[in-house]
């Protein structure tokens, strides 16, 4: 199983990119597929997740600005990410969690500053 995440980089704020993440590979017994992110000495948080139900939680900090989708037939995740802001910096994950394991995918960097 591989997560390769892609779409990260360098904007100013109140702009947008849209992180995409092609999972290859068979899965057993999703639970969830997710984005988190991390910054330099603080611990990994979700950014907003979908559960194998259909149920879409997001932390409040993006409610209204970040949309997570998922593409079923090319088996990719997704995180658009609109009115960025600084306080958005950070390497962004995605994640499937599945019945007994936990995947990540590598990571990609997001960076909004002027």
């Amino acid at each position: 199983v591989q997560l390769q995440a892609s779409g990260g980089g360098l904007v100013e704020p109140g702009g947008s990119l849209r992180l995409s993440c092609a999972v290859s590979g068979r899965i057993v017994g999703i639970r969830a597929r997710g984005w988190y992110r991390q910054t330099p000495g603080k611990e990994r948080e979700l950014v907003a997740d979908m559960s194998a139900g259909g149920s879409i939680n997001y932390r409040d900090s993006v409610k209204g600005r970040f949309t997570i989708s998922r593409d079923i037939a090319k088996n990719t995740l997704y995180l658009q990410m609109n009115s960025l802001e600084p306080e958005d910096t950070a390497v962004y994950y995605c994640n499937v969690r599945g019945i007994l394991t936990n995947y990540w995918g590598q990571g990609t960097q997001v960076t909004v500053s002027s």
